[in-house]
């Protein structure tokens, strides 16, 4: 894993950073995955966060950065189409994909420091019709603005 080709980066970043230029939708992210928030893709979402460790994940983060002033939350996500899609953040914090009750493992990544629109994208790829948690960790804002769109040529 690393990050990703140069012009997928630049083709496709042209897009994230569009949408991180709308309005978000104010979401509050759950404290469980029964209380988390429906994502869909290509919008830009702002999720108010809570204390970690208020937070019932559904698998233990992948990263603990709780320091115990740490933020997380969780939020619900399905897709029509199976495929490589991108989860792209504001903030540098993690997110974790479950999806049948697995974590998903993250296919690519890139992130720029100092940079928040956006400052951190993962791909993974997710299955068509299937409930989705991304779980939100380490953060140390209160909001994360996330967008969740399709990679260019997401088929693997």
């Amino acid at each position: 894993m690393g990050s990703l080709e140069p012009t997928t980066r630049a083709r496709r970043s042209r897009h994230e950073r569009g949408l991180f230029g709308t309005t978000p939708h104010i979401v509050t992210g759950g404290q469980t995955a029964d209380a988390a928030p429906a994502l869909a893709a290509d919008r830009l979402y702002q999720v108010q966060l809570t204390a970690q460790s208020a937070v019932k994940f559904v698998e233990p983060p992948g990263r603990n950065r709780d320091n115990g002033a740490a933020f997380a939350g969780l939020a619900r996500l399905t897709v029509d189409t199976a495929g490589v899609y991108r989860i792209s953040l504001d903030q540098p914090l993690w997110v974790d994909v479950i999806a049948n009750a697995s974590v998903v493992a993250a296919k690519d990544f890139q992130g720029r420091p100092g940079c928040n629109a956006p400052h951190k994208i993962v791909e993974f790829l997710l299955p068509a019709g299937t409930p989705i948690t991304l779980q939100f960790s380490g953060s140390s804002a209160a909001a994360v603005k996330v967008t969740v769109t399709r990679s260019p040529g997401g088929t693997s």
